[in-house]
């Protein structure tokens, strides 16, 4: 079913990529596209029918705790060759309402939003295809500029493959691992099973990103990664939450 205009733009659309838990015992693990004041969308391949009502705790590892919010299944979006599907909730309860209000209080260049005090978040990405890599440092340059919103204590480093990673995080302190699963010497499963082995290590939160399908990302999360996206991803979307959330207090 396709949304009506009256539906889709009620309320303005933030992207915000989230962790999203089910509260009725679903072992699914998905992710929110976007967040408005009344609602949300979240990427999934679970089998939902309109009307369902669902419970969700959202999340992002190492900045937000879980906010729990109850909604109703609106529309449901197919998946196709160029986005995944989905379904979009509808938050009715005020309450609830309240709580996504709290998550994009920070949102938007004209945010009066007062910013937390923070020694920075560096953020690792492990990759090792050069265009990816290109594409990153272009937005990344956006970001350090402050042309896309106002400018966050946020570092982003790189390592092309799991064994360059590891040295890099045994080096120093890093708030975010962002890493492709398959690449050569040290590939991304491996390298999460190496920092979760790692008392100094395990507690770093980790994003998957791939192009795997199911049984990749069943056993990317299985080894311990929080979020796990698939490929295309749009990255500034995952920075540009991080930077959000910073500004929470």
């Amino acid at each position: 079913m396709t949304p009506g205009p009256e539906n889709k733009r009620q309320h303005p659309r933030v992207p915000a990529v989230l962790k999203v838990e089910y509260a009725d015992g679903r072992q699914a693990r998905d992710v929110t596209e976007n967040l408005s004041h009344s609602g949300l969308f979240v990427q999934t391949d679970q089998v939902f029918t309109l009307g369902d009502e669902v419970r969700l705790a959202l999340s992002f590892p190492g900045l937000l705790d879980p906010v729990e919010v109850t909604g109703i299944v609106a529309w449901v979006r197919p998946a196709g060759f160029d986005q995944p599907g989905g379904v979009g909730v509808r938050v009715e309860r005020a309450e609830d309402r309240r709580r996504l209000g709290d998550i994009l209080s920070a949102a938007g260049p004209n945010s009066h939003a007062s910013h937390v005090e923070h020694e920075g978040y560096r953020v690792l990405i492990v990759e090792d295809n050069p265009h990816i890599i290109e594409m990153y440092s272009y937005v990344l340059k956006k970001l350090a500029s402050g042309e896309l919103h106002g400018k966050v204590p946020l570092e982003v480093h790189f390592a092309p493959d799991g064994h360059h990673a590891l040295l890099m995080l045994r080096e120093g302190r890093f708030s975010l691992v962002m890493t492709d699963l398959y690449m050569p010497v040290m590939d991304g499963f491996a390298l999460v099973e190496r920092i979760r082995e790692e008392e100094a290590l395990r507690a770093i939160p980790v994003i998957a990103i791939s192009a795997g399908g199911k049984e990749a990302q069943d056993r990317a999360l299985q080894l311990g990664v929080d979020i796990y996206l698939r490929k295309p991803v749009k990255f500034v979307e995952v920075l540009e939450t991080v930077k959000q959330l910073l500004r929470i207090k």
